[in-house]
């Protein structure tokens, strides 16, 4: 791939104090500020935040399950902390965090832009976004919410203990930061390409952001129109969902899963873009099938949407539906499967090397598999009335959220630290970690697999004295999962001060974002890169051309 010389471009790693964390630039500056990397890095600090106080949460969840009686909480304190755990998780976490921290910081480089289509647009989602997320950090204050975090009806309609409303609006003001994401992404990636980039010259990890972008757009607004209707209906006694006053409450279910499942791939797209990108750079190799691993994004998209009714196989949906569903749940996992054996392809014959991001795109594949295999029993409606709402759906929902989602961000952020910050991390510590999460992961879900078929129903703050042994199993490998979870917390802040220098592009990787100094310049190019190579070229020698 052919761009400018990034000799020619200012910046080093010192720059990253300079630009990023100096404060003489003023808090100001920081919230005023449109530059996309500024910007992602306010995403970065504000979701790490929400992903402490959601990880709190499941921690004094797994306390209170070692003992069959409920060990810390009382069961009405319980609800409210899987509720926490979850609404955090989904949306103040894992939805935004790969689309607004790596998606914010490299889309435009790796189109060579010199920033999104609408920066100001961008700084708004992100003010929506943490006005969203002080709302419900009140409703957690004030007392909590205990709907889960699907706030079904008629939890969320007819009770009135919780601060249900609040919650609501949280949830329907961040579907606004999402939509104006989504849509800035679209436009960046549709009008801004640098001159010879064409379509099938995008790295994958652009694809994958387009097909989430899309989801983000045509999936968000109907959860913000179903929390609406659930505030309007608290308030003012509509009967939309409430059968006392003539509403349906399946009706909700539809509109909320309608959504979900598609949400579910906003938040493991983003991620497999990135481990495409993992694959190749540590491979040393062109993704195998390119074609088919861009084109599986959009196939992944489009089913998602009409995938939502294996949720409600114990719902009054019809058998008839139910076969329909049931059919396209399973074929939703012949895309995800193309990905996953064309990245084994990528590496057969390929130069491997194992530096951490390699390994946590490799725990990623082995857990995401699982994940997806076990969700082909959830999608038979024979086995998933056996199943449904047992912990055998928890351990497959965290297997591809967790297990998935968190690992391709954990892979793409030691990836590109070294790119957003111009200083290396201890490899060493960082291949530590992943083992550790791997490991940890396995021994915290693995079981609960087995406390599914077993029957223990999830929601629940007790359990029969016969669970326990499995269940403490769970809690000691939560234990181990949150140390490997802590150690990139540290040793990310060392690096960021002490760390060596990482020089414009340290894994020799191919990309427009690997040909601009690390961190990046403010425009982040001084001319206008022109791409004249296939993506992930390591063939080829890499020209210097460029225009003003």
């Amino acid at each position: 791939m052919g761009t400018a010389s990034a000799a020619t471009l200012p910046g080093s790693g010192e720059e990253f104090h300079l630009h990023y964390l100096n404060v003489k630039h003023g808090l100001k500056a920081w919230l005023l500020t449109t530059d996309h990397k500024r910007i992602a890095w306010l995403y970065f600090f504000t979701t790490t935040f929400f992903f402490i106080v959601g990880g709190l949460a499941a921690t004094f969840m797994r306390l209170n399950l070692i003992s069959p009686q409920g060990a810390l909480v009382e069961p009405e304190t319980y609800n409210k902390l899987f509720t926490i755990h979850g609404t955090i998780m989904i949306f103040f976490f894992l939805a935004p965090a790969v689309p607004t921290v790596l998606g914010n910081f490299l889309i435009p480089m790796m189109v060579g832009a010199r920033d999104v289509a609408f920066p100001k647009l961008n700084l708004l989602s992100w003010y929506i976004f943490i006005t969203a997320g002080a709302i419900f950090l009140y409703s957690v204050i004030s007392g909590g919410v205990d709907t889960g975090w699907t706030f079904y009806t008629p939890l969320s309609t007819m009770y009135l203990n919780t601060h249900v409303l609040s919650a609501a609006m949280a949830v329907f003001i961040s579907g606004f930061s999402s939509i104006l994401t989504g849509m800035n992404f679209i436009v960046t990636i549709h009008k801004m390409r640098a001159p010879g980039l064409t379509w099938f010259r995008l790295p994958l990890f652009i694809w994958s952001m387009y097909a989430a972008s899309l989801i983000f757009v045509l999936a968000m607004p109907v959860i913000a129109i179903t929390m609406a209707l659930v505030m309007i209906e608290r308030i003012f006694h509509v009967g939309i969902f409430d059968p006392a006053l003539g509403g349906d409450p399946v009706l909700f279910q539809h509109l909320f899963w309608f959504f979900g499942h598609p949400e579910v791939y906003i938040l493991i797209l983003p991620s497999m873009g990135v481990i495409s990108e993992l694959m190749a750079a540590f491979s040393r190799r062109r993704v195998f099938g390119y074609g088919f691993v861009a084109f599986s994004s959009f196939a992944i998209g489009l089913i998602s949407f009409i995938v939502w009714g294996h949720h409600m196989f114990v719902s009054s949906e019809s058998a008839y539906a139910g076969i329909f569903f049931s059919a396209m749940s399973m074929a939703v996992a012949i895309p995800s499967a193309v990905k996953v054996f064309n990245w084994i392809a990528t590496m057969y014959k390929g130069s491997v090397s194992f530096e951490a991001p390699m390994l946590f795109a490799l725990g990623f594949i082995g857990l995401f598999t699982i994940g997806g295999l076990t969700g082909v029993f959830l999608a038979s409606m024979g086995l998933d009335i056996f199943l449904h709402d047992t912990y055998f759906v928890v351990a497959h929902f965290h297997y591809i959220m967790v297990g998935g989602a968190i690992m391709g961000y954990l892979g793409g952020l030691h990836y590109w630290w070294p790119k957003m910050t111009g200083k290396m991390y201890p490899d060493y510590w960082a291949r530590i970690s992943a083992l550790i999460i791997f490991v940890g992961f396995n021994l915290t879900f693995g079981p609960q697999f087995l406390l599914g078929v077993l029957g223990e129903p999830r929601r629940y703050a007790t359990y029969p004295p016969n669970f326990q042994f499995l269940n403490i199993m769970s809690s000691a490998g939560a234990s181990i999962l949150a140390v490997g979870y802590l150690l990139p917390f540290i040793y990310f802040i060392w690096s960021a001060k002490y760390g060596a220098p990482a020089g414009p592009n340290p894994w020799g990787a191919r990309g427009l974002e690997w040909e601009t100094a690390s961190p990046p310049p403010v425009h982040n190019f001084d001319v206008t890169p022109v791409v004249t190579h296939e993506a992930y070229d390591y063939e080829a020698v890499s020209e210097t051309v460029a225009v003003s």
